[in-house]
C-alpha cells in the first residue's frame, strides 16, 4: 500500500506542478501571438512610392496610403510568407501640371470613374468633388513600365489638383 500511496503522490505532484506550467504557457502564448489589427496604420512616407512610381509618375507628395498583404488584410506580420500578393492603395499629389499632362495624352483614352475599392481608412484623405479619371491603356502602360514586378491595378487622375489614386497588387517573391 505504501508504495501505491507513494506513486499517486507523485503523480499528484507532478499535475500540481505541471498544470500552472502548461496554463502559464498557453497564457503566455495567448498574449504574445500576433493577431488581426483593428485597422490598418495609414502611411505617409514618400520614399517607397517614389522609388516604385518614379518611372509612371515622377515624384509624389503628401500621400497617404497602405501598404499590406492583400490575402490577409489587417494582419500583423513579422515575416513575409513567399509569393504574398501585396495591395498598395492611397493618394498622392504630383508635380504642378502632371496630372493634366497625363490626362491630355492621345495615346490614352482616360474616361470619367469613381474609387470604387476605397478602404475605409483612406476615405479622410479623399478631397470632396474630385473629378476621377482613369485608363485601362495606360495602367497597362504605367504598371508594366519599371517596376520590376507583374502588378495588377489602375491609377486615377483628378487633374485640377494634380491628385493620383492608386490601387494594385504585386506578387511579392
Amino acid at each position: 500500500m505504501g508504495a501505491q500511496r507513494g506513486h499517486t503522490s507523485r503523480r499528484g505532484l507532478l499535475l500540481g506542478l505541471g498544470a500552472p506550467l502548461l496554463l502559464g504557457g498557453a497564457g503566455l502564448t495567448y498574449v504574445l501571438w500576433p493577431e488581426k489589427a483593428a485597422g490598418m496604420k495609414v502611411r505617409t512616407d514618400l520614399e517607397p512610392l517614389n522609388r516604385r512610381f518614379w518611372t509612371a509618375l515622377g515624384d509624389v507628395s503628401d500621400a497617404h496610403w497602405l501598404g499590406y498583404d492583400a490575402d490577409e488584410p489587417g494582419a500583423a506580420r513579422t515575416v513575409p510568407s513567399p509569393d504574398s500578393r501585396v495591395r498598395l492603395v492611397g493618394l498622392a499629389h504630383l508635380e504642378s501640371g502632371t496630372a493634366k499632362r497625363i490626362l491630355r495624352d492621345p495615346a490614352h483614352k482616360f474616361e470619367v470613374t469613381t474609387l470604387s475599392t476605397l478602404p475605409a481608412e483612406l476615405k479622410p484623405f479623399v478631397p470632396s468633388g474630385a473629378g476621377w479619371q482613369s485608363s485601362e491603356t495606360y495602367n497597362k502602360a504605367a504598371l508594366a513600365e519599371g517596376l520590376g514586378v507583374i502588378p495588377s491595378g489602375s491609377f486615377c487622375f483628378d487633374g485640377i489638383r494634380d491628385l493620383v489614386y492608386f490601387d494594385y497588387t504585386f506578387l511579392y517573391t
